[in-house]
């Protein structure tokens, strides 16, 4: 044996070698030898390697081997003085038998597709190298059966999971019942959404099935192709052939991590975008999938260790799935290399080579000593503190543009509803709601029947009228299919039957058990909805700085980079209709240009909070008082008089213009119904018309409705608005507005005649109603608030208070991250997309519950003209509340910690509104003092948090964020974009007329899409103490005691404790919370989800 390399000596130049078994040991200037990788360096010492070294083999297929991250590694390891490594040819390996391949100390060796690993295990047993890698365990490594066995063995977190093996000779492994939201295989459920794995590892054809409230289908992941990593299908039934792991789908937030060990004290982790969200692989210039290195939690690596000796491969990658607060192992891959990371290749040659040394050195009588220094130096990310930081936006958004709601009522005993309704346990609350589509197929079945019946036998005894009964079954056959977002039935069980309204017919009143059935349809989302929709989310992101490299130049630059980056904490809540969750995943892909279907969207980024009053109301549990509103309402319209003085100070109490001006229009209120009236029968009388002339036959109106489904609601809303005594039923008057504004905006090409009169005298007596249904005096605007959404203003508290990241949250490596310059910085983004209802209430706490005294505060004061003077709040309604940070300021002082609101009245009206009213634009200029110490100056930030100013003209004019300095809690223009006219995100100033479009909200692309109100700044100088208090105010207001919110929001958010130490938020802020379980953002999950 050659005598080990003198202690002392310089190494030679670092070499590695393709070669055989005689040649092993010689140098590269021998036959049959050839260097395959020279690094520069000087040599002292001719090129031979070492008398003795110890030889690490690698044993693969050539494309791993040869590939730029074992070519990095290699040449790293190299540098270890004795270490010497050769690489086996592919050839070799194919062809000749192990007694001939290259001799080595060490193997690296591993599968791939057409490697021969039973040739590989035998070479490891005829020469007993060490082994870096076990070969055996890699057999188990490609079955996904076994690698779930052995994670369950070794206490790892799974998804759950069931296996169903197609196998002959194992029958009792292969019972699969697939019904229309779920499978049962071998007795385990799962609903959809679930995931579908081919047991060989080698298979990546997963495929995750869509629930059909989501929208149904599937997406269809599959090995990388170009740019494409999946395809969502329509196809919702699962494949008949082959064995599957069938595993709960678990909600990630579109977020995939992947951990890769070298050895088990070292894994790095990288997230990238999951494949299933859009199927859109991001790549970099250079074309490489763009990954970015995040921290792992304690347990996470504690989860990579288990992995790492489980599997016995030192070298080894598996993906992490972060939900609900915890982290599930979902695939091992065996020997994987992180790409384009220079500190990992140091790290891995470093520890593959200290491996080595340890193992081998002594046998050898190599002297070599441990490395005393740290593998992995804990390093704290630090923020600029020069500036004041984005920190926190928190929107609630009303959802956009919809079809008219409709319903219908009718009363039902025939036996067969009875059937129905306990076969889905209607008798255990009284009630049931069916929206699945096996369930309204059941309803339409009898609905048919009992017409058929009709047909056949005209004196049968059915009790239920025939037109409502073929209402019933048109609404039900709409569409062709079900999709279970646009329809829904409810039916009440009524002991006694349904109360009768007049003498005449509590006469013939049946006092038998009956059902009240409900149907409601309509409602769904519009195509114009989700270009507004969309179109605002990526207009959104105008409001976060920033941005470099790819982004730069480009509006929204900044939010980009921060989650692409994995620097932003985003989640999407919805409450559970159709059209907010619709709304909600058009909003995340414009927000995150994402591409594609809007249901995997759906499915993996909105989560609902439909179980705890948080984006839902519930008409049972609020107060009275809207009850006592409504009916003074309907009084005071019934009088056939005009509005008097006293009318006004009762209606009108706070002397809202919008509403002031409505009651000037509206003068005499019934007869202002009769003009309306009226004009619905002159409506419905041209529609009929229509409908007889054969030109009209096969009309198609907006969003595939028909004429005579037109004239359907059109003469459902002339019968229910008149009663049989001639009194109007003023709780249709939203539905006649809602009508003919969709009408007008949407199907305005038919012409008909008067739409226009009736739609300026709709708008002006709803401005009167549905304001005002919220409340007419302050007191009651606030009892009705605290009704319907105290749980979101607790949520929106904790959001504003949490601001210490705890450990499930993506945290981006300092250590690893090339091109970002502020690691540390994180922003946290929660949005909460709702109804009408909400927003109105949300918007009565800011406005009467105290926050700021109109007569001190001249801003609040002018925000408060303004917001009177808004008379609706239209589709997509934001309220913003945004969070900064002055790092400049000491921890501990309210001046640290600035919040700013903002409101922007959603869409605009169907005609262009000359007397809109104007706000003050977004984030003004102040003429308050400020501090020079405070600035933000945006243009002398880190590459990724500005655009040069120093950029064309034309460039800054498509990007509605203008660079400016943030002085304090006021925002001052800076030279450059004054110049540039003072363009702004939403540009609505007093000297844009709104009609100006440069935020880029016309939608001028986009047919019959209105633009949306810019957002205006009600007040930018709060301090977070200021909106804490206020909002701790408010919940205490309403009998939202500390002790209750607890409970109620346990039920919405996972628990955690209350870290020791925050250094984000001041103690004496915190003071309020101190009853109160920490946040998770955990709500009851959307489509399918178990939790967010």
């Amino acid at each position: 044996m050659p005598a080990p390399h003198r202690p002392g000596s310089r190494r030679a130049t670092p070499t590695f070698f393709i070669g055989s078994e005689e040649d092993e040991h010689t140098g590269p200037g021998d036959s049959g030898m050839r260097t395959d990788a020279e690094l520069p360096e000087d040599n002292d010492e001719g090129d031979s390697p070492p008398e003795r070294q110890i030889v690490v083999g690698i044993c693969s297929m050539m494309k791993k081997s040869k590939s730029k991250p074992m070519t990095q590694i290699l040449e790293r390891l190299c540098k270890f003085e004795y270490i010497t490594v050769v690489i086996f040819p592919e050839e070799v390996i194919l062809s000749e038998p192990v007694e001939q391949w290259p001799l080595c100390d060490c193997l690296i060796s591993f599968h791939s597709k057409g490697f021969p690993l039973d040739k590989a295990v035998s070479y490891a047993k005829l020469r007993n190298p060490l082994l870096i890698n076990d070969l055996n365990m890699q057999y188990f490594i490609q079955d996904r059966r076994e690698v779930y066995r052995i994670l369950r063995e070794e206490g790892i977190d799974l998804p759950r999971y069931a296996v169903l093996n197609r196998d002959p000779d194992r029958p009792e492994e292969c019972n699969l019942v697939e019904g229309e939201d779920h499978v049962e295989v071998n007795g385990e459920v799962f609903q959809k959404p679930f995931v579908e794995k081919p047991v060989c590892a080698e298979d990546h054809n997963v495929y995750i099935y869509y629930p059909t409230s989501a929208g149904g289908g599937s997406q269809r992941l599959f090995r990388k192709i170009g740019s494409r990593s999946s395809v969502y299908s329509p196809e919702s039934s699962v494949r008949k052939t082959g064995s599957y792991i069938y595993e709960e789908f678990m909600p990630t937030d579109g977020t995939d991590v992947k951990v890769y060990t070298v050895s088990p004290d070292y894994a790095h982790a990288e997230a990238r975008k999951s494949p299933a969200l859009d199927g859109k692989v991001e790549r970099d210039s250079e074309g490489k999938e763009v990954r970015y290195p995040v921290m792992l939690t304690a347990m996470e690596k504690l989860v990579a260790r288990k992995v790492c000796l489980a599997f016995k491969q030192t070298v080894c990658g598996f993906d992490l799935l972060r939900a609900n607060g915890h982290s599930f192992v979902c695939d091992v891959n065996g020997f994987s290399f992180v790409k384009n990371s220079m500190k990992y290749y140091d790290d891995c040659a470093k520890i593959l080579g200290n491996i080595v040394m340890r193992e081998l050195a002594p046998q050898f009588h190599i002297p070599w000593s441990i490395p005393t220094e740290a593998e992995d130096i804990p390093i704290v990310p630090t923020t600029s503190g020069t500036m004041m930081e984005l920190r926190c936006v928190i929107a609630v958004i009303r959802h956009g543009d919809r079809t008219p709601k409709q319903k219908m009522k009718m009363e039902v005993r025939n036996p067969m509803f009875f059937d129905l309704f306990e076969k889905y346990g209607g008798y255990k609350t009284g009630k049931l709601k069916l929206k699945k589509p096996k369930q309204l197929q059941e309803l339409l079945d009898i609905a048919r029947q009992l017409l058929a019946d009709l047909g056949q036998h005209n004196d049968c005894e059915i009790e239920e009228k025939k037109s409502k009964l073929e209402q019933l079954r048109t609404v039900l056959e709409m569409y062709g299919h079900f999709s279970g977002i646009n329809r829904k039935v409810q039916l009440t069980y009524l002991p006694h039957g349904q109360p009768k309204t007049s003498s005449e017919e509590e006469d013939c009143r049946k006092e038998d058990p009956s059902l009240l059935l409900v149907l409601k349809w309509g409602g769904e989302l519009t195509p114009a909805g989700r270009v507004q929709a969309e179109e605002l989310g990526r207009a959104f992101r105008c409001m976060y700085p920033g941005g470099q490299g790819d982004y730069a130049g480009f509006p929204g630059c900044g939010l980009l980079r921060l989650h692409s980056t994995y620097r932003h904490d985003l989640k999407i809540y919805a409450s559970d209709e159709g059209r907010v969750q619709m709304t909600a995943a058009a909003f995340a892909k414009g927000l995150l240009a994402l591409e594609g279907e809007l249901t995997p969207i759906l499915v993996q980024m909105v989560k609902s909070a439909n179980m705890n009053g948080l984006l839902d109301s519930d008409s049972d549990s609020l107060t009275g008082c809207q009850r006592r509103v409504k009916a003074r309402l309907h009084e005071i319209m019934q009088q056939d008089k005009d509005f008097s003085e006293d009318d006004f100070n009762w209606l009108a109490p706070t002397s809202s213009p919008s509403l002031v001006n409505s009651m000037k229009v509206v003068g005499n209120p019934v007869k202002t119904c009769d003009k309306v009236y009226a004009l619905i029968q002159s409506l419905t009388s041209q529609i009929r018309r229509r409908l007889e002339d054969p030109k009209s036959a096969d009309l198609q109106l907006y969003h595939s409705e028909t004429l005579e489904l037109m004239l359907q609601r059109w003469s459902k809303l002339e019968r229910d608005f008149r009663t049989k005594s001639g009194r109007y039923e003023i709780s249709k008057i939203p539905d006649i507005y809602d009508c003919v504004k969709y009408d007008v905006q949407h199907n305005s090409s038919l012409g008909l005649e008067d739409m226009q009169e009736l739609f300026c005298l709709s708008r002006a007596l709803a401005d009167i109603i549905i304001p005002q249904e919220y409340g007419i005096h302050k007191d009651e605007k606030l009892d009705i608030a605290y009704a319907y959404c105290l749980p979101l203003v607790k949520k929106i508290q904790l959001d504003l208070q949490r601001t210490h990241e705890d450990e499930s949250v993506n945290k981006l490596h300092p250590l690893y991250s090339r091109g970002v310059m502020s690691p540390g910085r994180h922003v946290r983004t929660r949005l909460y997309f709702t109804s009408e209802s909400h927003v109105h209430s949300l918007l009565s706490i800011f406005r009467y519950g105290g926050l700021l005294d109109e007569e001190k505060d001249q801003q609040w004061k002018r925000a408060m003209d303004y917001l009177s003077a808004v008379s609706e709040l239209n589709y997509m309604t934001q309220i913003v509340i945004m969070l900064y940070e002055d790092n400049n300021k000491d921890p501990f002082s309210e001046e640290r910690f600035h919040v700013e609101l903002h409101f922007s009245p959603g869409v605009k009206g169907c005609e262009d509104e000359e007397n809109a009213p104007m706000g003050f634009g977004f984030r003004p200029a102040s003429a308050e003092k400020t501090d020079p110490g405070s600035l933000e100056d945006l243009s002398r930030d880190e590459p990724d948090r500005a655009m040069l100013l120093s950029e064309p003209a034309a460039v800054r004019k498509r990007s509605p964020l203008i660079r400016n300095r943030k002085a304090g809690s006021v925002e001052v223009l800076s030279d450059a974009s004054s110049k540039a006219s003072s363009f702004r995100f939403f540009p609505s100033c007093p000297q844009h007329p709104p009609e100006i479009k440069q935020s880029g909200l016309g939608f001028e692309g986009c047919s019959m899409v209105p633009s949306i109100y810019p957002l205006e700044t009600l007040h930018n100088s709060l301090s977070l103490k200021q909106m804490d208090e206020f909002l701790t105010a408010v919940c205490k207001s309403g009998g939202y005691s500390h002790s209750k919110a607890s409970k109620a929001l346990s039920t919405m958010l996972d628990s955690q404790s209350q870290p020791a130490a925050d250094a984000y938020v001041p103690q004496e802020v915190l003071s309020s919370l101190v009853s109160l379980c920490c946040e998770s953002d955990s709500c009851t999950a959307g489509p399918g989800q178990a939790n967010p």
